[in-house]
């Protein structure tokens, strides 16, 4: 979860994409504009080595034309060829 956040905040895009899951996964992503500015780990569920899957809460704080903004999600990660892929989300409003 934090190597996503930290490669979305860096704007590697290809590491975001190459550590979603195969089955979930957009073709292709294109940058969204924002500015991450920090990281909440709220919550996780399993994810330990010997788990096939895990789940994380989290808020991520991001600045967009001068706004300030909040994504709340809790994300599902699955082990895929002994690696943690990103499956998918549930927003939080």
């Amino acid at each position: 979860m934090r190597s996503r956040y930290t490669a979305y905040a860096a704007g590697d895009l290809d590491y975001v994409w190459r550590t979603w899951h195969p089955r979930t996964r957009p073709e292709v992503l294109t940058p969204s504009g924002e500015t991450w500015t920090g990281l909440e780990i709220l919550d996780t569920v399993a994810g330990q080595h010997g788990d096939e899957l895990g789940e994380v809460e989290f808020r991520a704080h991001y600045h967009l034309n001068r706004r300030s903004g909040t994504l709340h999600e809790r994300s599902h990660f699955a082990v895929r060829a002994r690696r943690w892929l990103y499956v998918d989300g549930e927003l939080f409003g």
